[in-house]
């Protein structure tokens, strides 16, 4: 087995130990000494992986849910997407409603925003890509974080009350949100410089 094997088999032995707490403890009440006894590891194994319970939380996040909205093509395959991570929120919202507990709406926003801004860097790009045109940099970053803080504080607001929305009609509206706005947007945007359509 490979060095990055056995770092990954760490890190997911770690991130079990911590949503198996998570279902009996709060996330403020959890320390590093009890996931490593859950799991068998050292605190030295602990921290040469993750600075704290965090950055551990931050990563199972990244590795079950924004990475694989990555691999999507955000522009046509948008309900896919959109479905997935509303179906994760609704497998994991024991662990989602913990994290929120200890580090507020706030908080998770500043949480998943990072992961976002890069989602949503991947999905202006490829917009650019099929439009033909390249976005003034001081606009495209605009753009960036006003559809980053946008999706993360919809998403943090819907697992936490969705407002008699189902999962299906939250999918529906994002799906027309960004499938009407970004093209447009794309194609108006100031100091968008048109280039040849690759095929």
């Amino acid at each position: 087995m490979t060095h990055s094997e056995t770092s990954l088999k760490t890190k997911k032995k770690l991130a079990a130990s911590l949503k198996k707490l998570m279902m009996v403890k709060s996330l403020r009440r959890i320390t590093v000494t009890d996931i490593v006894k859950d799991c068998g590891v050292n605190r030295k194994t602990f921290y040469y992986h993750f600075e704290d319970i965090y950055d551990l939380m931050k990563w199972i996040l990244e590795q079950e849910a924004v990475e694989i909205v990555k691999e999507f093509d955000l522009i046509t395959d948008y309900k896919e997407a959109a479905l997935f991570v509303i179906n994760y929120i609704e497998e994991n919202a024991h662990i989602l409603n913990c994290a929120y507990d200890a580090i507020g709406q706030e908080g998770m926003k500043r949480f998943l925003y990072q992961d976002f801004i890069d989602i949503i860097k991947k999905t202006i790009t490829e917009g650019e890509r099929k439009e033909g045109i390249y976005l003034e940099q001081k606009f495209k970053e605009f753009l960036c974080n006003f559809y980053a803080n946008s999706c993360a504080a919809m998403l943090v607001s819907w697992f936490r009350d969705p407002g008699g929305q189902s999962k299906e009609e939250m999918v529906e509206y994002l799906h027309i949100i960004i499938q009407s706005s970004l093209p447009e947007i794309l194609k108006n945007s100031p100091g968008a410089i048109s280039i040849e359509r690759k095929s």
